[in-house]
């Protein structure tokens, strides 16, 4: 069993990991800029160490640890945006000073392995071909799919130069229940939030704009094959990046679909003019993570979101229900 520091772990993605590596037996550590609250200690009864996002004491945080997730970032598309020279200071200058710490332990006989949360639609931009691989070409249009592709960039460095075992998901559109509806991240957790709390659902163009969406659950599953994958494979690739998402595109109208036939919710709905900036169709292209890592989503979005629905009414605000590894 190896000893595991979950970097963001009060948040979505990373109480979730959290949770499926405890469960299996391993030793967990969370470290976030916030206090955990007695529904994730709870679950999660593992050490917690706070952290300020502007002084990181790198090295005593590592010491001890043999991976290192991490699925902090202090940023959405729209603050990065507003701020991206506060975008750049809290993450990417956090990003390459924990690679430096790495990189002494790896001198000093000590390495640890990295495991990093990209984006699988921003750092692309606009794709010249669906379902994109891990092959196309960076081309952001905001600064928060610039910060992440620059992260991106530095792991690859580290990993080729300094020998470091950086590993890269580059994820879709993550929904489950644990989501903070208070964000609006993604069509498909922001559609649910809003049809049960009776809010009119807005949509931007005719509603033909098409996702890959991907259940926590199945995400977990994949992060911890990313983890558990032998480092011969990873270093046999040319580049240690996997796209990490359902394979599949869902439009906006086939997500209303779903919540009016499938789950008997009638949210009110309105159509507004299209946004120029909005990219009509995004899905990941999975074959790499399916071949290398032996993973593959176990929910169909049908699936994923009635267990969602499921989820909330039971009133799990802050844990999804995690797939049984027998069923991964």
């Amino acid at each position: 069993m190896s000893t595991h520091l979950v970097l963001g772990g009060c948040g979505f993605i990373g109480r979730h990991v959290a949770l499926a590596l405890h469960r299996r037996g391993d030793t967990v550590v969370l470290a976030d800029v916030v206090e955990p609250n007695s529904a994730i200690t709870e679950m999660l009864p593992v050490e917690f160490r706070k952290v300020d996002s502007g002084s990181v004491d790198w090295a005593t945080l590592v010491d001890g640890i043999d991976v290192i997730h991490h699925y902090a970032w202090t940023t959405v598309p729209a603050s990065a945006d507003a701020n991206p020279v506060a975008d750049l200071d809290a993450n990417l200058r956090g990003m390459v000073s924990l690679l430096e710490v790495l990189r002494a332990r790896k001198a000093a006989g000590t390495p640890a392995q990295v495991i990093f949360s990209s984006s699988g639609g921003t750092v692309y931009g606009p794709i010249t071909r669906t379902p994109v691989d891990e092959d196309h070409p960076f081309n952001p249009t905001n600064a928060y799919g610039v910060s992440k592709a620059s992260a991106e960039i530095y792991l690859c460095y580290y990993r080729k130069s300094h020998g470091i075992d950086c590993r890269i998901a580059r994820i879709s559109n993550p929904y489950g229940a644990g989501q903070n509806p208070a964000k609006r991240q993604g069509a498909a957790s922001t559609f649910i939030f809003q049809a049960l709390e009776g809010t009119p659902i807005s949509i931007w163009g005719d509603g033909s704009v098409v996702r890959d969406y991907i259940h926590i659950a199945d995400l977990t599953a994949a992060l911890v094959a990313l983890t558990d994958a032998p480092e011969e494979e990873i270093s046999a690739l040319a580049k240690p990046v996997f796209n990490i998402g359902s394979g599949a595109g869902v439009s906006l109208n086939e997500i209303l679909d779903v919540l009016r036939n499938e789950l008997d919710l009638n949210p009110a709905v309105t159509y507004q003019d299209g946004r120029s900036f909005d990219i009509p169709v995004s899905v990941l292209d999975i074959s790499k993570a399916q071949s290398v890592l032996k993973w593959q989503p176990s929910l169909t979005f049908s699936q994923g979101y009635a267990r969602m629905l499921s989820d909330l009414r039971q009133s799990s605000t802050l844990f999804s229900t995690l797939l049984d590894p027998a069923d991964q």
